[in-house]
């Protein structure tokens, strides 16, 4: 793979570390001890603060800010404007750095544009957020949410496109196979399966 591409625009601190073939657009600021992985793409105006971690191919689209206590593993789509958080409580006089809380996005899962993750939620591999939506609490794997507060209104294949109902529901684009057991979605055994 390459090296990184760092748009001139850009700050990259010292400290910083940036994965082959990351590339960074205009006016991004990289702080020291972030932790980039390879082939993502931090799009315009987006922060990445120290004391973060995010994976390989992990796409993070304009004006987003990654705060410190945020980790996104591999795979990992940001879309344009959503918000992250770090602190619940947050006031101007108050410094509450000491109570900064971590916010897990596994691997896989998509934010739509202009939604918001309050801090402290650990978002399930594979998940999609619906643009506009506020999430306030986990969430599954491979469930969709939608709406303020987020609330899951279906499940989700790998490959992005909405589950039909059901207890063993097969994804029409692209035939992976699931089972619904105990509200919680798997991939089912023997199924196919994504690489």
């Amino acid at each position: 793979m390459s090296a990184p591409v760092i748009h001139p625009s850009a700050y990259v601190d010292d400290g910083a570390v940036v994965g082959d073939g990351t590339r960074i657009w205009h006016f991004c600021h990289v702080n020291p001890g972030a932790v980039i992985g390879a082939g993502c793409s931090l799009g315009q105006n987006v922060v990445v603060m120290g004391g973060t971690r995010i994976g390989n191919n992990v796409k993070i689209q304009n004006n987003v800010s990654i705060y410190e206590g945020v980790e996104l593993e591999d795979d990992v789509f940001c879309g344009p404007s959503m918000v992250f958080t770090n602190v619940v409580n947050p006031r101007s006089h108050v410094s509450r750095k000491h109570e900064y809380r971590r916010t897990l996005v596994q691997r896989g899962a998509s934010i739509g544009a202009n939604a918001t993750v309050v801090c402290g939620a650990t978002l399930g591999a594979y998940c999609f957020i619906g643009a506009g939506a506020v999430v306030t609490k986990d969430v599954l794997p491979y469930a969709l949410m939608a709406g303020v507060p987020a609330r899951r209104i279906g499940w989700m294949c790998q490959c992005g496109e909405k589950l039909p109902a059901g207890e063993s529901p097969t994804c029409g684009a692209c035939g992976a196979g699931y089972s619904i057991n105990a509200g919680i979605c798997t991939p089912a055994k023997g199924g196919k399966a994504h690489e």
